[in-house]
């Protein structure tokens, strides 16, 4: 009979071509198939113990055979929550359980609106499109100021969709309803001819709508009007408004072109330059929000004008100067009138019976206004004085450059800290609907007009199933709507689901929870505390991650990652890494299947999900298996049965190889010991009798922590040396013959055995028994 040595070296030394042995055989390839052909469409922990071929192939994989028919148990154990410590699998004793539970994805994850990685994003998104308005106004206004002057005709102005939408913009013509016949008569209209399109049809048509409304107030007015009748006047008179406002700004168009009858440019361009100034001023004032490119046109407008300005009266009368004045001096309250600035600029700062010491209670703001201007208490200017210096002036538009935007921040604040607020609460697309702090935040974000998209087109992109190319969001072509989509996470049914995340959130624990582990099990307490620093680090970034890019961009995250799963960062690069990442996991002829170590990479590579374009992978969310453990089940089954093969014509090993597969994961003593197999293997390494077992464990792992030290069953040579002592030993016991040059090949003669006052314990025991 071959020596136990030698069956197992037989098998160990080339251990990537044994397991490929054992796939190979008939009823193994068999069952391998059908567990992976079937075990994605199972979609219930019913099912999946309803199926007895893919229970039991998974529970063999986990070396749990002999539990294959305690089905009630089983179903306990997979609807676990693996995040929550008094779940029933996690407070089972054997790990094994554990294990077998974190290859399924049962009890799912935590359903959230948005994770703080989308969250952050989103209010990024929405900072730049806030910042992205001012260049966006500027390049327009640039490249409509080079191409108007090219234009022809009021057909190669309506054909160009940039020049159309800097114009529309202006005057207020929405993209989607207007009539191109209509404009091509008010562009082609001229003041001067009595025949042209704005003296016989919009003049007498802004006329007929002015009269409408001005007898529509008068009856809204007249005495015995009734409520109905109120109402319906209302409703009259603000349909009135808004036709005369579009006949008004297409009046407003006509005079800005020069354009011919027949729709040419005669001579010059299609506009002045005083028409392309008021145009540019037009389209930058056109936006709520005061930009750079609106603050320097009020600025000039300021300058340019208070140099004209000789009354109080004069000054708060224009509504753009008046609102400048207030921006610059921070005088934005609503309590703040035209007359309180009249007040204040009338007022003698140092007069502490002046308005400004009295009624404004010394307010710096008023004296800092007061102080600008040359005004006397009439409100009119001494012989000689300007209303403002030059001096006076540079320092207004300072004051009003530095503060133009803090009406607009102060908003962004307040509607970030809505959003926030509206978000967490958020159960549903329909809460996202109808919610206008989420709604309007949202797509302005992505850039989207929340006033012009359809409600219903807005649903329908966010319940879009983003792992189905086919599904709505994608057919719409436009990155706005999927960008969208992705930073929300609906269902298709319309409820919150689990994020998409480039580590589940178990599987980010776990790897947590080992990497602190391995660093701290043979360590010291500080050891400990920089791991667990480091897991926190893991924890927060790892759920940030939207790429493989973005992944191996941190250092950090990537030694973490490797060391949890026992890969030493010194020996890979990137590079290699990219490699292993992208690899075909299911071709052995793949790069990663060729590594020497391909477990460990496996492991690691199907611990994230990344796709093969290296993007986090939207997981469908109906298949149980978790992709990790697809392919831990299937290396497990393989091992499991090749040492139960080999364990059918000797037990010893079987013991070996199990030892061997499971020493690097043991942390001290007791888990050693809480493995019946494990601690056979020991006691027979030290030729311990069999009621080494009936000892105190507290005893036994004493014993166990003097003679072997635990840290080198991470050293493969370490490891192997004790495996061939084990297999000698274990031959000698069950008096099987041994192989002279295999006992002085296993170093039996070395250092390792139990001492004399462990021996003497053990004959006491005995005794005593």
């Amino acid at each position: 009979m071959v020596s136990t040595y030698l069956d197992y070296n037989l098998i160990a030394r080339d251990m990537k071509l044994s397991l490929r042995r054992v796939s190979e055989q008939t009823i193994v390839a068999r069952d391998t198939q059908y567990y992976r052909e079937n075990i994605g469409s199972v979609a219930s922990v019913d099912e999946f113990l309803a199926d007895y071929r893919l229970h039991s192939y998974a529970m063999k994989a986990y070396g749990l055979a002999d539990m294959i028919e305690s089905v009630a148990f089983m179903r306990k154990v997979l609807e676990s929550d693996l995040s929550d410590d008094n779940s029933f699998a996690n407070k089972l004793t054997d790990e094994r359980y554990r294990d077998f539970t974190m290859a399924f994805s049962f009890s799912g994850g935590t359903a959230v609106s948005q994770t703080e990685a989308q969250l952050d994003e989103m209010i990024g998104l929405y900072n730049t499109s806030i910042a992205s308005i001012g260049e966006t106004q500027k390049e327009e206004t640039r490249y409509y100021n080079v191409m108007i002057d090219k234009v022809t005709s009021v057909d190669q102005l309506l054909n160009n969709d940039r020049l159309r939408t800097y114009v529309f913009t202006v005057f207020g013509i929405d993209e989607s309803t207007y009539s191109r016949e209509t404009l091509r008569k008010v562009l082609s209209s001229n003041a001067d001819d009595p025949d042209s399109y704005e003296n016989t049809v919009l003049e007498p048509r802004l006329s007929e709508l002015e009269a409408a409304r001005a007898d529509a107030q008068a009856k809204l007015q007249q005495s015995g009007t009734t409520q109905a009748e109120k109402l319906e006047l209302q409703a009259k008179i603000a349909t009135y408004n808004k036709s005369i406002s579009t006949v008004s700004n297409y009046l407003a168009m006509a005079a800005a072109f020069q354009f011919e009858a027949d729709g040419t440019v005669a001579a010059g361009s299609a506009q002045t330059a005083a028409h392309k100034k008021t145009m540019n001023e037009l389209y930058v004032s056109s936006n709520s929000r005061v930009t750079p490119q609106a603050a320097l046109l009020n600025k000039a407008d300021f300058e340019e004008k208070i140099a004209s300005i000789t009354t109080v009266s004069e000054l708060v009368a224009d509504t753009r100067l008046y609102n400048y004045i207030r921006t610059a001096f921070d005088l934005n309250e609503v309590t703040i009138v035209p007359a309180t600035i009249k007040n204040i600029l009338t007022s003698d700062p140092d007069d502490p019976n002046s308005y400004i010491n009295t009624i404004g209670k010394g307010n710096e703001n008023y004296k800092a206004l007061a102080r600008a201007f040359n005004f006397q208490a009439d409100g009119t200017l001494a012989a000689g004085d300007a209303a403002q210096t030059a001096e006076q002036t540079t320092l207004t538009s300072s004051r009003y450059m530095t503060r133009y935007n803090d009406k607009d921040d102060a908003a962004d604040e307040k509607a970030i800290g809505a959003y926030k607020l509206a978000v967490e609460k958020m159960t549903s697309v329909s809460d996202f609907i109808e919610t206008a702090s989420i709604y309007d935040f949202a797509l302005q974000a992505v850039g989207l007009d929340p006033d012009s998209e359809s409600a219903r087109t807005i649903k329908r992109v966010l319940t879009s199933d983003l792992t189905d190319p086919e599904s709505f969001v994608y057919t719409l072509k436009d990155e706005r709507y999927l960008k969208l989509a992705q930073l929300f996470n609906f269902t298709t049914s319309g409820d919150i689901g689990v994020p998409a995340l480039a580590q589940s959130e178990t599987l980010i624990q776990e790897t947590a929870k080992t990497y602190i582990v391995n660093k701290s099990r043979f360590g010291s307490e500080e050891d400990k505390t920089k791991a667990e620093a480091e897991a926190e680090y893991y924890t927060a970034e790892v759920a940030k991650l939207s790429s493989l890019d973005e992944f191996l961009a941190d250092s950090r995250l990537v030694d973490f990652a490797l060391e949890a799963n026992g890969i030493d960062p010194e020996n890979v690069t990137l590079d290699f890494l990219r490699d292993i990442f992208t690899s075909d996991l299911d071709d052995p002829k793949s790069f990663i299947n060729q590594q020497q170590n391909s477990g460990a990479y496996i492991a690691l590579v199907t611990s994230f999900n990344f796709d093969s374009g290296g993007n986090v992978l939207r997981e469908d969310k109906s298949v149980i298996i978790t992709r990790q453990g697809l392919y831990e089940t299937l290396d497990r089954y393989l091992h499991q049965s090749l040492e139960e093969q080999a364990g059918e014509d000797n037990a010893g090993v079987r013991l070996a190889l199990y030892f061997e597969r499971q020493a690097g994961s043991l942390v001290d003593a007791y888990d050693l010991l809480a493995d019946d197999a494990l601690a056979e293997v020991f006691r027979t390494i030290f030729s311990l009798p069999d009621e080494f077992s009936s000892m105190d464990i507290d005893q036994q792992a004493k014993i166990v922590e003097k003679n072997l030290d635990l840290e080198k069953l991470s050293d493969p040579a370490e490891l192997k040396k004790l495996l061939a002592r084990f297999t000698v030993l274990y031959d000698l016991e069950n008096n099987m013959e041994v192989d002279p040059a295999v006992v002085v090949l296993s170093g039996s003669g070395s250092n390792i055995g139990i001492s004399a006052d462990t021996l003497f314990q053990l004959s006491q025991l005995r005794k005593g028994g």
